[in-house]
């Protein structure tokens, strides 16, 4: 990176990329423009910071690429709304090699694509060790669906796997075979949010609240019980993956407790009306009831949660 210089790799970042219909001015000028069709769009931003969100002895740079725009993109399909265009901010140290950066790029490009958008535009730094900033746009498919929309009654749902990067993630720490775990290595190294089980949900279905799975499912549902003024009650066996046992039993783990808590498989969340069917590619997994806090199989749950930023591990926050 020091020999190719900043200006030099932003072009070589660009070079014979397409930028789709709804960047309307890409990379080039001092911003980007973004198509905004129905008057508004929805923003989100996160960082990934080496070390603390990814290691570059675990993940390719691609991998790398590919996670920072899948947890983004997550996040504006979670509010229902199309991936529209994305701006990235990457710092880097400057002995970082050239095919490294084109890896990485690579990896964002391709999720971008797969989330049915482009990366608009950003900024290169140089910086003491790798860190990604991914801000991605979405346009509004109908109205916003928020956290706080969910009533009692409602069916909890989810759409994608649960626990698999949780999974991949222990096996890494491990240092277990990651051959033997291949399918869970590369669920934690890069996350598949499923954008079209809402993307592609007829006009009609609604949706009361949903949330994409990021810091463990029963964190999540907590954001949703708590901002709807609900309880969230999940049916265990609803939820668990018989896939994961034989992970579990190499590990001596307990595979409910990834798939409860585990976090950054960026699943989808929701809760739908009780009086209409469960979309396809989602499945049941609980019921919204009165009260407050999250409840596993009727009981209150008052163990982990999920991931907290600040204090290096797990959250606990009581069901009531």
């Amino acid at each position: 990176m020091r020999e190719l210089g900043e200006f030099a790799l932003i072009a070589r970042m660009n070079a014979g990329r397409s930028f789709g219909r709804d960047v309307l001015v890409g990379p080039g000028d001092d911003a980007a423009v973004v198509a905004a069709p129905t008057g508004r769009y929805v923003v989100s931003t996160d960082m990934l910071v080496q070390d603390r969100h990814f290691r570059l002895d675990w993940s390719s740079p691609a991998d790398i690429g590919a996670k920072a725009i899948a947890q983004n993109a997550a996040d504006v399909v979670a509010m229902n709304a199309a991936p529209s265009g994305f701006v990235v901010a990457l710092g880097c140290p400057a002995e970082t090699p050239v095919a490294f950066v084109d890896g990485l790029v690579d990896g964002m490009w391709a999720e971008a694509t797969r989330a049915g958008a482009a990366i608009a535009g950003g900024d290169v730094v140089r910086s003491p060790q790798l860190v990604i900033s991914v801000t991605a746009f979405g346009d509004p498919r109908d109205r916003p669906v928020l956290r706080s929309g969910a009533r009692a009654g409602d069916t909890v749902a989810v759409a994608g796997g649960l626990g698999w990067s949780a999974a991949g993630l222990a096996v890494l720490a491990a240092g277990a075979d990651t051959e033997r775990f291949a399918d869970v290595v590369a669920a934690h190294r890069v996350p598949r949010p499923p954008y079209a089980a809402v993307l592609e949900l007829a006009p009609a279905v609604t949706i009361t609240a949903m949330t994409d799975v990021s810091d463990g499912l029963l964190a999540d549902l907590s954001h949703i019980a708590e901002s709807s003024g609900v309880a969230v009650d999940i049916d265990s066996a609803a939820v668990a993956d018989p896939a994961l046992d034989p992970v579990a039993t190499a590990l001596d783990a307990d595979a409910s407790r990834w798939v409860l808590t585990g976090g950054e498989d960026h699943a989808f969340a929701a809760t739908f009306p009780a009086d209409i069917p469960v979309p396809p590619g989602w499945r049941a997994i609980g019921r919204v009831r009165t009260g407050a806090g999250v409840f596993v199989d009727g009981a209150a749950w008052s163990g982990p949660l999920g991931w907290e930023s600040f204090d290096g591990g797990e959250r606990r926050v009581a069901g009531e």
